[in-house]
């Protein structure tokens, strides 16, 4: 039995994995991370997946899962209703945002699991899954793999809401919860796995100094996003693209921003702009973007690789952090230079003026929006280094690896183990 990681060897490891939803199809841009993620991981361990499904929904996927997952177990559930405010939500410890994932056939199901298999370690995906650790199961190691943290994002989101007396009561009750329960899981972690740098440095300052934390940057499939996978040419007008779940508040946000500061200004220097905003589930407001002239508010799209081909360059005006962006990678590969505000692509290690362009200001983001179109030169050098920045530092085989060897150095196999090459 080998009991120690040495160099390219990856011991082989029996993972409970628990997810919050069926990452497939990947029509989400946290779906890209968690189902990449597994995969991977399933080509050096052994893997047993529990994941919700709400409303019975994606069930007919559990074919994918099975080519590379030992055991696939999916819980149907519906969300139960969001408690009153007085006494349910007040008098209640835990902060609702938890609260509302907390399901007793999910526990019954992770019970079973831990009692009729042995596992080293289990995988959990965000922290509203691992309340049903913190209590129970306590014998066995935890990892968390965060896609934003939690804390960080409602202080973000927050600086953004309407300063309302009764929302504001209710955001502090929320995050003076929500902090507690950071607090909590930092002490029940193995080990926390972040997007980047950004995210380990706010659970240091504001979580835990003590949990150890493994930074496992988001990905690409480079293979899937690469510009040979999709026909489409640019576009013959010069166009920006903003690519993401439409329903999603820190898009909503970065939107808002950029029409109601940026887009007034890029237009002036760019009397013929275009702009293309795909992703699923637009809200009223992004649907509403799309009776302004010359913007196109898609929805969601079977493919999103030609919409990508097709914009000259990717605006990322997100304003609220937490995590890292997928749509960023996957733009770099697709040969689509990205223009971003320095928050959204936090945690990715890019360089301005070599792999993207950055700004924060409405009057900078408009400057640098209108050198990527008007400059080809710069354009295609920033295309060029991009698609090699994808290609040696964001494949997700390579990240996957990065895990695998993290969880085999950290976490001692029970039973007699295999070596990997």
């Amino acid at each position: 039995m080998i009991l120690v990681w040495y160099g390219k060897f990856i011991l082989l490891m029996h993972i409970l994995v628990v997810y919050p939803y069926i990452p497939y199809p990947i029509d989400r841009g946290t779906y890209q991370r968690v189902f990449h993620l597994l995969r991977e991981l399933a080509r050096d361990h052994t893997i047993d997946l529990i994941a919700l499904s709400e409303k019975g929904e994606r069930v007919e996927h559990r074919s994918v899962f099975e080519t590379f997952c030992r055991k696939v177990v999916f819980v149907p559930f519906v969300h139960p209703p969001w408690p009153r405010l007085v006494p349910n939500r007040l008098l209640h410890a835990l902060p609702t945002t938890i609260r509302h994932w907390w399901l007793p056939q999910l526990a019954d199901t992770i019970g079973a699991m831990l009692d009729q298999n042995e596992y080293d370690m289990v995988h959990v995906c965000d922290i509203v899954m691992a309340q049903y650790f913190l209590k129970s199961h306590l014998e066995i190691p935890l990892s968390v793999d965060r896609s934003r943290v939690d804390l960080q994002f409602q202080e973000e989101q927050y600086a953004r809401m309407p300063k309302e007396l009764k929302s504001s009561l209710l955001y502090r009750e929320q995050v003076w919860k929500l902090r507690r329960f950071e607090h909590q899981v930092a002490r029940r972690s193995a080990v926390q796995v972040v997007c980047g740098p950004d995210d380990e440095r706010f659970i240091r300052s504001e979580v835990s100094r003590k949990v150890p934390v493994a930074v496992i940057t988001n990905g690409v499939d480079l293979d899937y996003f690469s510009p040979d996978a999709a026909p489409a040419r640019r576009d013959s007008a010069p166009t920006v693209l903003y690519c993401g779940a439409m329903d999603y508040m820190p898009n909503v946000d970065a939107l808002r921003w950029y029409f109601e500061e940026i887009h007034a200004r890029l237009k002036r220097r760019v009397p013929d702009l275009k702009v293309l905003i795909v992703g699923t589930s637009p809200v009223d407001e992004v649907k509403a973007y799309g009776a302004l002239p010359d913007v196109t508010v898609t929805g969601g799209v079977p493919d999103v690789r030609p919409w990508y081909r097709r914009a000259w360059a990717q605006i990322v005006p997100l304003r609220i952090g937490g995590g890292t962006r997928l749509k960023i990678p996957e733009s770099m590969a697709m040969g689509t230079p990205v223009i971003s505000t320095t928050i959204g692509a936090q945690g990715l290690n890019l360089t301005h003026g070599t792999d993207i362009l950055l700004a924060d200001t409405p009057e900078m983001f408009a400057h640098y929006t209108e050198r990527m179109l008007h400059d080809e030169t710069l354009r295609q050098r920033i295309e060029e280094r991009g698609m090699q920045t994808c290609r040696g530092r964001f494949g997700w085989p390579g990240l996957g690896r990065q895990l695998s060897r993290y969880y085999s150095q950290h976490f001692q196999p029970a039973r007699n183990s295999h070596e990997h090459n």
